[in-house]
């Protein structure tokens, strides 16, 4: 078993899953692989499932049943690796939006950097975001703007789903009290980490959009994650987080 597991979330991928995971699964240092699968009608899980074969040992499949949400099928594959020895956790999109290469850099900033979350950022050094529509990347990094004021967040991108945490992180942030499930999810998992006193750390990544298969962004989505800063701030001010 590897000491770092790559939790991927599914649905509808298809087109990317079998890439995604052969090109984690051939770097150059080990990790295995965790798909979430939400009942993909697309076949998603069946490939991942005829895939386990060829990598016993290091490559995983949940199956859930219907669409639940980002922020549920992170903290389900949390849940897992908690069962198990891994000692870094990683979240990554299985649509190449998220650089494989770059987890060897995240696990590597984390044990050199002595650091508990280690987030792969879009905005630490500039814009770093290809093939994203100006309008999408102006919501996205003003997103990111937003919740330093509203809380105080020291975090440039808060939103991001590129991240490595330490074992130590997810047993000591209560999952079972994690609300949200799209870019609030992300906020609130990083969140909850600050303050518990855990050190965060960001990287520079360069973040491509997809370019196969379909964005899984909406406006509730997007909403959550407006209000959900709110809530969150009002949590910790009425020390209920």
């Amino acid at each position: 078993m590897s000491e770092g597991l790559v939790i991927i979330p599914t649905y509808n991928e298809i087109e990317n899953i079998e890439k995604i995971i052969r090109a984690v699964l051939a770097l150059s240092i080990s990790f295995d692989v965790l798909v979430v699968d939400d009942g993909s009608p697309d076949g998603t899980g069946a490939k991942v499932t005829q895939l386990m074969k060829e990598f016993p040992s290091r490559l995983y499949l949940e199956n859930r049943i219907g669409k639940s949400g980002l922020g549920t099928a992170y903290i389900h594959g949390f849940k897992w690796a908690l069962k198990r020895d891994y000692q870094y956790v990683f979240e990554m999109d299985a649509d190449f939006s998220h650089n494989p290469k770059d987890l060897v850099r995240l696990l590597e900033s984390s044990k050199n950097e002595n650091a508990d979350v280690v987030i792969g950022s879009r905005y630490i050094s500039g814009v770093n975001v290809v093939n994203w529509p100006l309008s999408r990347v102006l919501m996205s990094y003003f997103a990111s703007i937003y919740v330093k004021m509203v809380m105080g967040f020291k975090v440039h991108d808060a939103t991001s789903g590129f991240i490595c945490y330490r074992r130590r992180v997810l047993e000591g942030v209560n999952l079972e009290k994690v609300r949200f499930v799209g870019y609030a999810f992300q906020i609130e998992m990083k969140y909850r980490a600050s303050v518990k006193g855990f050190k965060l750390l960001e990287i520079p990544i360069i973040f491509t959009d997809r370019t196969k298969g379909e964005s899984k962004m909406s406006n509730a989505i997007i909403s959550e994650a407006v209000f959900g800063v709110i809530t969150l701030r009002l949590k910790k001010f009425f020390r209920k987080l």
